[in-house]
């Protein structure tokens, strides 16, 4: 083709732009995803196509994202873009394999209970399953179990003739947790050795079918249930909770470390409770304290993966068994947890993949 051919010139603008421009979840060059493009003439109109290819459940927003920019940097042609979803298997830690049915395992730590952990677990699970992939919930809190309860589950699992678990459903997620499996008004007055033994009976002995990602809701703190649980399961990545305030933060930042240790990489910080805004009055107020996650955050050299409010909505809807991203989807307290779903699946998408899994098929979204 010549320089003056119009679909070379065209050609040549988008693979540009496409250098330009960044995917702000996955921080790379749109370059990066791009599998084709294609400046066709039909009827002596150009148009073009793009097809990417993802490694994290985003296609949608890739689709919006990438059309946005390239319209506000002037690119003027019609164009269509088809996105590739490839979920693979990631790096897990020490000699462990990832588990046979789950392709990442992600640990949700806080280092300290009352931050609103298992709140985030579970809008973090659903909006993961909301963007498209297969998602588990592993509520591996033993002595104080609340997935049961947030997901308006009750009754032991059914056993399969194998002697495994069948996991209950909700919402499009597989669950399971000790509080299937015991009198949740009693006490579970259990030693360090049970509790993990348990925990690894809950993940090893359910039926998983076929996961993109298993959140696992981990007990506070950073002993030795945490530690034996880390060094048996194969974990992808963590994601530490905390909230503002300096007692939050100092144990939290005891839970990166504990992750780095155990060489988990721990792919953000989520602040929660970080303002509360007066619904009378619209008046502001940091209640528990203000910036105490990005000064966590930039501690460890880590990214602030989302600010939650202190929003009564939030405690409402788990009370009522129905977690804040399946009670109210479009609403802004929702649509904090699907931005968060994105940072941390494309996130973990950017980490050295497991060596010992198969290429997995791929998943097309016009």
């Amino acid at each position: 083709m010549h320089d003056s051919d119009p679909r070379a010139q065209q050609q040549a603008t988008l693979q540009s732009l496409l250098q330009q421009q960044r995917n702000p979840y996955s921080g790379q060059a749109w370059a990066e995803h791009c599998q084709a493009l294609v400046i066709d003439a039909h009827d002596g109109r150009l148009s073009a196509a793009i097809q990417l290819q993802l490694g994290y459940p985003g296609a949608a927003q890739a689709r919006l994202q990438l059309g946005e920019q390239l319209q506000q940097a002037g690119f003027a042609l019609p164009l269509s873009v088809s996105v590739a979803q490839k979920i693979r298997s990631h790096r897990v830690q020490g000699e462990l394999k990832p588990h046979a049915q789950i392709r990442n395992i992600i640990a949700v730590g806080s280092g300290k209970g009352g931050v609103g952990k298992s709140t985030v677990s579970v809008n973090l699970a659903l909006a993961l399953a909301a963007l498209g992939a297969r998602v588990g919930l592993l509520d591996a809190d033993i002595y104080g179990p609340s997935q049961p309860t947030m997901l308006a589950l009750r009754g032991r699992p059914e056993i399969t003739a194998d002697k495994k678990m069948v996991p209950h459903q909700a919402h499009g997620l597989q669950v399971n947790s000790i509080g299937f499996l015991v009198d949740t008004d009693e006490p579970m007055i259990w030693r360090g050795p049970m509790v993990s033994q348990a925990l690894q009976q809950l993940l090893n002995e359910t039926r998983w079918e076929q996961l993109d990602y298993l959140i696992i809701d981990l007990p506070p703190g950073t002993g030795d249930i945490q530690l034996t649980l880390l060094q048996k399961v194969p974990v992808a990545a963590a994601v530490v909770v905390t909230t503002p305030q300096e007692v939050a933060t100092l144990d939290a930042g005891k839970a990166v470390q504990m992750f780095a240790k155990l060489q988990v990489p721990t792919l953000g910080l989520v602040e929660n409770m970080s303002q509360h805004v007066c619904s009378a009055c619209g008046h502001v107020e940091s209640i528990f304290g203000s910036a105490g996650g990005q000064r966590l955050a930039d501690r460890y050299d880590l990214p602030l993966l989302a600010q939650l409010p202190l929003d009564s909505c939030y405690r409402e809807h788990v009370d009522a068994g129905l977690p804040t991203v399946a009670a109210a989807p479009q609403s802004s307290q929702a649509q904090v947890f699907m931005e968060l779903a994105l940072q941390v699946s494309a996130r973990l998408a950017q980490q050295p993949l497991s060596k010992s899994v198969p290429e997995l098929k791929v998943k097309l979204s016009g």
